[in-house]
């Protein structure tokens, strides 16, 4: 007897098992290297920017620069929320909180849109006492505040007013610009849940989302942190509030 003639074929109804594979393994990971690869992308986009003076038509290079540089922080922050979205899904979105000086978020989202804001002459007015301090999770609303402040570099006519304040007791924070402001349709969804929000929204319903769940995160004495938006203000334009207790 020849030795195929001992193998028995297979049965054409068995089909090979497959490796079960974990998809939200693979996002998170995929998301950390995405955001590795942003950085790169970014310290290279900061060094071209600083070699700008010795490039024939520089002011028309740099300014196709700036907005290179401000869709990486856009897509650097989209990545950001994804990835706390999912943890905040899997109850592993910690909140450490600790005391954080307000002023010193926007002069490093100041510092890091530099390119951007001077390219496109943009105003920026930080209207807050720097030794205004509240305990927080420092990372999460890092992300929440540079989001806004990124939206409101990108809606604003050249002009955007931050300021932050005490009152009855809570941190408010207000970031206002000089557009359009916001279009009605997000007006009406900023407190609808995750499946309610529509990308035709404009302005991003996942960043709206993702701000109001970072802010009711932070609660104290069963009060918890909200935003709200509207239109007006000295600006004329959108104004984003974020209240912690």
């Amino acid at each position: 007897m020849l030795v195929k003639d001992m193998i028995t074929p297979l049965d054409d109804n068995i089909k090979p098992t497959k490796d079960t594979v974990d998809y939200a393994l693979i996002l998170t990971s995929a998301v950390h290297d995405m955001k590795n690869s942003l950085c790169l992308l970014l310290q290279s986009i900061e060094s071209m920017s600083a070699d700008m003076h010795t490039v024939p038509d520089k002011d028309k290079q740099a300014a196709k620069l700036a907005d290179l540089h401000y869709e990486v922080l856009r897509l650097n922050s989209s990545l950001v929320q994804v990835l706390s979205l999912y943890r905040d899904e899997k109850d592993q979105l910690p909140i450490n909180i600790a005391e954080c000086f307000i002023a010193d978020y926007f002069t490093e989202f100041c510092i890091k849109n530099q390119l951007y804001s001077e390219s496109n002459n943009i105003d920026i007015n930080i209207n807050i006492d720097p030794d205004l301090a509240w305990y927080c999770d420092h990372n999460l609303i890092s992300y929440l505040l540079s989001d806004v402040f990124i939206n409101a570099l990108r809606y604003s006519k050249g002009k955007i007013l931050v300021t932050a304040n005490l009152v009855n007791k809570q941190l408010v924070i207000e970031i206002a610009d000089n557009g359009d402001g916001y279009p009605e349709s997000m007006l009406q969804a900023q407190h609808n849940s995750m499946a309610e929000l529509s990308s035709k929204q404009g302005r991003t319903g996942l960043g709206l989302y993702f701000a109001r769940l970072i802010a009711n995160a932070h609660v104290v004495k069963a009060k918890s942190g909200f935003i709200s938006l509207r239109n007006g203000g000295k600006l004329g334009g959108g104004i984003f509030t974020l209240t912690l207790p």
